[in-house]
């Protein structure tokens, strides 16, 4: 029922952030993770639907090198995830996209896998782009190792002792993902394939859950190679560590094109996590909320001064930061309860923070109120289709561009510094690549993905044509300048969803790259950011999620299934701790330990206050 059948008064239409200020590409490139994130999407549902992993198949030698099997059971189908660990000479190891040879390639299959299907993958998933892959492969990844991290816990474990934890804070994995395919890519399942399964029809999905069992592996792996080192000493790595630990991805410049490319998608995604922030602003707090606010904030405080990148920048972002977050909490401890209590907090920090403060605290308002949040996880897909009305008159059009497109019309992109950049695909690598525009060549290979100079240029072109056609409709324009289409047709489809475009110039010469990639990666649910120049960046995936043997075990409270957004290095007890065998039949819960579902509530008020209880 409505709040006016019960007698009511209806609420107001929800308020939503202006797209000026929301796709400003500084603050785009501020986003966190949130609850909206992918991976914490998709965490849900695996909790939710009693998702179950176990191993099929675990063939690995002495030195880890093999095949492993995992199945992946939902209550809508089955699924298999396909690891092959060889041998890589440390010459061939890269993290460019253009490699040809990794630490472990895999893949995500739609059903069963028989010999002749194992024997096909294993003749082309090692050889990724250069293979040909089966049609129900969902998902084809390759990974690295973090050798150091890696070669470190081996030692550890064979010697009967837990890693030190500082490791996986300073790197927060064993293995980074150089590439992530889906989506139809080298032969693979086409997206249609998932259009309609219940598992897998949210965006980024399977490819999280391929990401999800990378990580597992990671774990079973250096066990494997711990025992079979020094079968009598060696231990297995504590529950504390499984879950701390993540997988890692770098990614450069190919990332960026996405986003303009796919703008109804973009529109989506932000307009979600925008109506997210709306309903949390409206909701009445209680001292219970404003006391889980202060927590999660002070968990945030935590994470980010554990955070250690060689990025001056970022060093500088996170520290301002961390340095202004105390003053959040004494504006929460101090501010009456009132019902715009989190409304007036925007506001305040809109005001008072930076923008990367601005965004964390917007990300933890929305951690704050699932049952108002989560139904929004349903809406991030969207299908694209930019649609050209002819008939539209040309004046209208003009009006159009103005006023939702100023943004674009107020730069220069004559001069020098406006004009600095150029886009275009290195012919060499396949990569996408920045050039400077007048000290390099390659600009007539440019990729048109900078909307606000090629909006201005329509525009121009429209005003001109109006001076001696001033009824023109939008089809006499285009039969006189047809090369206009393609963004005529963009203007008239993203003035409905106005999150679409990035409002920024991307050839000028102060535009950063790095924004556009963690936009992306904030979506995905990316933490630890760490750029290793202005073109590339690491990320950490999956760090403190849920592990499988909590997933088997049937969480009944998915708060605390949940609750893990901004990890911590966790302190360790001296000695060792032995999880039990992964059964074929899937993980149990490790002896000795106990996991957040099954803490006794004391436990589990210390977890919604500060994390998982560690």
């Amino acid at each position: 029922m409505s709040n006016r059948d019960w007698g009511l008064a209806p609420l107001a239409p929800l308020s939503l952030r202006p797209a000026d200020e929301v796709m400003r590409l500084e603050r785009l490139g501020s986003l966190h993770a949130c609850r909206l994130s992918f991976v914490r999407t998709l965490m849900r549902q695996m909790g939710r639907q009693r998702w179950q992993v176990s191993r099929e198949r675990f063939d690995l030698d002495e030195n880890g090198y093999g095949t492993v099997i995992y199945r992946l059971q939902t209550p809508y189908g089955r699924y298999h995830g396909v690891m092959f660990a060889q041998p890589l000479d440390d010459a061939a190891r890269s993290d460019r996209v253009i490699a040809e040879a990794w630490d472990v390639t895999f893949g995500l299959v739609e059903g069963d896998v028989d010999d002749s299907l194992l024997a096909q993958m294993a003749a082309n998933v090692p050889l990724q782009e250069a293979g040909r892959q089966h049609p129900r492969l969902l998902v084809m990844s390759r990974a690295n190792k973090s050798l150091r991290n890696f070669a470190h816990f081996v030692e550890a474990l064979a010697n009967g002792r837990q890693p030190d934890p500082t490791w996986l804070t300073r790197v927060g994995y064993l293995y980074r993902t150089t590439a992530v395919y889906g989506n139809g890519k080298f032969g693979i399942a086409d997206f249609a394939r998932l259009h309609e399964n219940p598992d897998f029809r949210r965006p980024f999905s399977a490819q999280m859950a391929g990401v999800y069992l990378l990580r597992h592996f990671s774990i079973e792996q250096v066990e494997h190679l711990a025992r079979c080192r020094a079968p009598e000493t060696a231990c297995e790595l504590a529950t504390e560590l499984r879950r701390y630990l993540g997988i890692g991805n770098s990614t450069g410049l190919g990332m960026a094109p996405f986003l303009i490319n796919h703008p109804q998608l973009i529109a989506q995604w932000v307009n979600q996590r925008e109506t997210a922030l709306a309903l949390v602003q409206r909701q009445t707090p209680s001292e219970h909320e404003r006391a889980r606010l202060i927590a999660l904030t002070r968990r945030a405080i935590q994470h980010l001064a554990e955070t250690v990148t060689e990025d001056v920048e970022q060093t500088e972002r996170n520290t301002t930061t961390v340095e202004a977050l105390p003053d959040v909490l004494a504006w929460l401890e101090s501010a009456p309860l009132e019902e715009d209590l989190w409304a007036q907090l925007v506001a305040w920090s809109e005001r008072t923070l930076s923008l990367e403060a601005q965004e964390l605290i917007n990300t933890l308002l929305i951690e704050l109120y699932p049952e108002q949040v989560d139904p929004l996880e349903e809406q991030m897909g969207v299908n694209e289709n930019l649609d050209l009305q002819p008939d539209m008159p040309l004046m209208r059009l003009r009006q159009l561009i103005e006023t939702h497109y100023s943004w674009a019309l107020e730069y220069e992109y004559t001069s020098r510094e406006g004009s600095y950049w150029f886009w275009y695909r290195s012919t060499e690598k396949e990569e996408p690549r920045l050039g400077v525009r007048h000290e390099e060549p390659g600009t007539e290979k440019e990729m048109l993905i900078a909307m606000g100079p090629r909006v201005a240029h329509s525009h121009a072109a429209i005003c001109e044509f109006l001076e001696t056609t001033p009824r023109a409709k939008v089809v006499d324009f285009l039969l006189a300048k047809p090369r206009h289409k393609e963004i005529i047709r963009r203007v008239q489809t993203l003035v409905k969803s106005t999150y679409g475009d990035i409002h920024a110039n991307l050839w000028h010469q102060g535009m950063k790259p790095m924004h556009l990639l963690r936009t992306k990666l904030a979506f995905f649910g990316a933490s630890r950011f760490d750029p290793k120049s202005d073109r590339w960046v690491r990320i950490t995936l999956l760090q403190g999620a849920p592990l499988v043997e909590e997933l088997n075990a049937e969480p009944e409270d998915l708060s605390h299934f949940d609750d893990w957004s901004f990890p911590l290095q966790p302190q360790l007890e001296k000695g060792c701790v032995a999880p039990a065998e992964l059964s074929p039949q899937g993980d149990q819960s490790p002896q000795g330990e106990r996991s957040p579902l099954q803490q006794s509530p004391s436990q589990q008020q210390r977890t919604a206050q500060g994390g998982m209880s560690l």
